[in-house]
Order: structure tokens, then sequence, then C-alpha cells
């Protein structure tokens, strides 16, 4: 038992070490601090898709989009290379000025809300947003026919304040941009607003769907800046207008199709547009391009769960151990531990670690908020399977023990404990199981693990279905061996019996 608690305290040790070595990665926003790191971190949402950021059909290990091309000019002026911080969209602004990123660069759209809270740079694109329905609707020709209507658009976009400005729109709010089309196009919904750029790569060229109505309002997109940050700003601005001096700007959005009368506002000339990597190629790439991502997101769900629960045991015997035989104080204190983290969803606890204890001071990498979330989490609940452990073994026990001169805590050490957990070891390995499938709720702390890195590719490629097979395949090669080694267990301890 001695060596199985020193090997899960070398394994927390050099988990430590390792999100220590993660977060001393972030930036404080400085420009030498960037140039001295050699590249320049900037956060966005490959989930959210094209045109902005979305895994290469053809690599899917690597980020292409207009938004990528215009991160990889701006590193060029800086000297340095572009390297892509994976973050929920909705959560980039809180995750900037965490620091978790020198700049967010994601349809970032200015709004007054935002700019309370963080520095843009000057706009580097227009947008419109487009109203789509379905090809067969008839009813709504524009913004003006919602009322009464199921209308879907993405979380915390200007879309939906527009939206929500409408009487009698019920509004359908949505985490992704892909999914609102889909839903649209399955007739869930009755009409979906977007920015015009996510309509053009996914609405435009679906059968089923068209546009109702001409675009609608106009604002820009800048890149977000740490507030505090303003001398990084202002190199910003001065890289974004060289980049539309010289027409960089602009050929790229003719790359990618973005061009259009709108951009004349910031743009003088006008070229053909040289198209960009489609819908279409995305869904006709092999499967086997897209094992290497799925497997590195594989390898992060092992590290994740492997660390959470080795913490998760060592923590449990400790709350088992002070709940049992402790003070009455610290017997109240381990037991209401175990309550509140049994009572609150697991979700909200990762939010108050990576999210909320900034605000007193704290703030961890996202692999140390994973682990620690995660770990605390199951913690209670290995707690109660040691206590259930403890009450099996019989009183007479420690009864004996102390007749032959055992102190307690020896007694509990030498006697009890030994007994318990080989008890409840296939409990403990059935929250192994479990644990790697709850390891995808760290997605929402920028932990891009296997759920995550599903979510990414399809929503990009639309192959929910294939990948999906994919990645249960790799959960159930993840945990199956766990499963048989519950079984062992369960047929020895049974058989001792």
């Amino acid at each position: 038992m001695k060596n199985i608690l020193r090997l899960l305290s070398l394994i927390l040790g050099l988990a430590v070490i390792l999100a220590w070595t993660v977060s001393s990665q972030t930036s404080d926003n400085s420009l030498e601090k960037i140039k001295k790191r050699g590249h320049l971190l900037w956060g966005s949402d490959a989930e959210g898709g094209a045109p902005y950021v979305f895994p290469n059909p053809k690599d899917p290990s690597k980020l292409i989009g207009f938004e990528v091309d215009i991160a990889d000019a701006i590193a060029r002026e800086l000297g340095v290379k572009a390297k892509q911080s994976q973050n929920a969209w909705d959560s980039l602004i809180p995750a900037l000025e965490r620091g978790d990123f020198d700049i967010a660069i994601n349809g970032i759209e200015i709004t007054p809300q935002r700019e309370a809270r963080v520095i843009f740079s000057i706009p580097y694109y227009i947008y419109t947003e487009q109203l789509v329905v379905r090809k067969e609707e008839t009813a709504i020709k524009d913004i003006n026919g919602l009322k009464g209507k199921k209308v879907g658009t993405l979380s915390g976009a200007v879309a939906q304040d527009i939206l929500m400005g409408i009487a009698g729109v019920d509004v359908k709010v949505y985490s992704g941009q892909v999914e609102p089309y889909e839903d649209l196009a399955l007739g869930r919904l009755d009409a979906v607003l977007l920015d015009l750029p996510i309509a053009a790569y996914y609405a435009n060229p679906n059968p089923k769907l068209k546009y109702a109505g001409p675009p609608v309002g106009e604002g820009f997109y800048g890149i977000a800046i740490k507030k505090g940050d303003e001398q990084f700003k202002k190199k910003m601005d001065e890289i974004l207008i060289k980049l539309l001096r010289t027409g960089e700007l602009k050929r790229i959005y003719e790359k990618w199709n973005m061009w259009d009368e709108t951009q004349a506002k910031l743009f003088d000339n006008i070229k053909e547009s040289v198209g960009y990597v489609g819908l279409e190629e995305s869904k006709k790439a092999p499967l086997y391009t897209f094992l290497p991502t799925l497997l590195k997101g594989a390898g992060i769900t092992i590290l994740i769960s492997v660390v959470s629960m080795s913490l998760a045991i060592i923590l449990g015997l400790v709350l088992t151990t002070l709940r049992l035989y402790g003070r009455p104080t610290l017997s109240a204190l381990a037991a209401a531990y175990i309550e509140i983290y049994r009572g609150t969803p697991l979700l909200i606890q990762l939010y108050i670690l990576y999210y909320g204890l900034p605000n007193i001071g704290i703030s961890l990498s996202p692999l140390m908020a994973a682990f620690i979330g995660l770990g605390m989490n199951y913690a209670a609940y290995e707690a109660e399977l040691y206590r259930a452990g403890i009450n099996a073994v019989p009183k007479g026990q420690m009864e004996a023990a102390l007749s032959l001169g055992m102190t307690r805590s020896l007694a509990v050490r030498r006697v009890i404990l030994p007994q318990a957990l080989k008890i409840a070891l296939p409990g403990v390995t059935n929250d192994f199981i479990a644990l790697f499938k709850d390891s995808s709720l760290v997605s929402v702390i920028a932990m891009v693990e296997l759920t995550k890195t599903y979510s990414i590719l399809a929503a990009t490629t639309l192959r929910f279905f294939e990948l999906g097979l994919i990645v249960a395949l790799l959960y159930f090669a993840m945990s199956y061996p766990l499963s048989l080694l519950a079984r062992k267990l369960e047929k020895r301890l049974s058989n001792k019996k």
C-alpha cells in the first residue's frame, strides 16, 4: 500500500511540474515578452469553424482560415511565429483578461460591452448579419417577419442582441455556428441569424437553405487586447494599417471569398477571389487523416484522467480518515466537503476554479485547473467508497489490534485501511472509468481533450457520425481494460471471502 501511495504522489508531483511549465508559457501581453518567447499566442475557437479558424481537411493537425492568415501576418511583422490557443468562443474575453494569451482574434465584434473589458485594435473586417431560412419558406422574407418564430443564433454574438430586441421572437442560442443551420435544415428552427461570413460558408452551399432578405446591421471585427496594454494595442494598429496599405489583408479576403462591396470602406481595389478549401473537400477527406489529431486528444484525456484520479484517491483517503477518526471539527469539515462536492455540478466547480479564482488573485493554468477540479470532485466519491469499506471491516479487528498494544492510528493504518481498500478497489476502478468520460467537461476551461477535438473536427467537416464512431471506439479502448480490471478484482475478492 505504501508503494502505491508513493507512486501516486510521484505522479502528482510530475503533474504539478508539467502544469507549472504550461502555466509559465502564458504571456503578460508585453511586446518584449512575446519577442523573447519567440511566438505570438493568440486565442480563438477552432470549433467555431470556417472561414475563421478550422482544421485543415488535408491535415487536421494544422489550422487554416482567414484569421489564421491574419495572425500569421501579424506575427511576421513582429518577427515571431504565431501560435493558436484553443478556447471556447464565449469565454475568449475572460480568458484574455486572465492572461491566457496575448490577443484574441475570432470574429469578435467591437461592442460597448466588450470595450468596457478589453482594448480593441482598429477594425480589420466589416461584418453584416444575414438571415437564413429553409428553401421552401415563403412567410419569412426578411428580419421583420420573425415574430412568433424560432430563430437560432450564436451565444454572445451581436446577432443575439438584434434578435432579443425584436418582440415576439423565440431566440434559440447555440454555442457553435454549425448546429443552428443543421437544426434549421431539419425543421427544428424557422430561421438563423448570424454574421454573413458564417452564412456564406455554412448556409449558402446548402441546397435546403436560402438567404432571406439583404444583410442587416453593420459592425466591425477587432483584435481584442488585455486592458492596460495600450502600447501593444498601438503596435497592433500600426501592423494592421501596414497590412491594409500593402494590400495583404485584401489578398487574404480574396483568398477566402470574403471580399464584398462593404469592404470597400477599408480597401481601395478589388480583385477576383482565388477560392479556398471548401466544405465538400472536408467531407471527402479520408477518415485516417483525422486519426493523429484524435489520438493526440486521447493522450490528453488519459493524462488528465490518470493524474486527477491519483489526486482523488489520495484526497479521498484523507477525507475518510478525518471524517471517521478525526476530531469533531475536522470530521465535520470533511463531511461538509463531501456533501458540497457531491451536491454541486462538476461544471460549476470547474468554472469557479478557472474563472472565479483569478478574482481573488489565484490563477491556475487550464491543465492544473483540470487536475484539481476533477480530482477534488471525485475525491468526495472515493471518500464514501472508503468509508463503506471501513464500515465493512468487523469491529473486532480494531478491538483486537488495540488489545495487542497498537495505538489507534497504527491500527487504522496497519489493520483497518488495508482491508477497507481491498473492498473499495472495484468501486474505485468503476469511478476511474466514469472519470474518463467526465474529463470531457474540462473543454469549458480551454483544454482540448478527445471530446473537444471531436467537436472541432465535426463542426468543420459535418462528419458527426463517422468521427463520432471513432471517438466512441477510442473511449471504449481506454475504458475497457479498466472494466476487465474491475471484474478481476471483484472475482479475487469474492474468492477470498
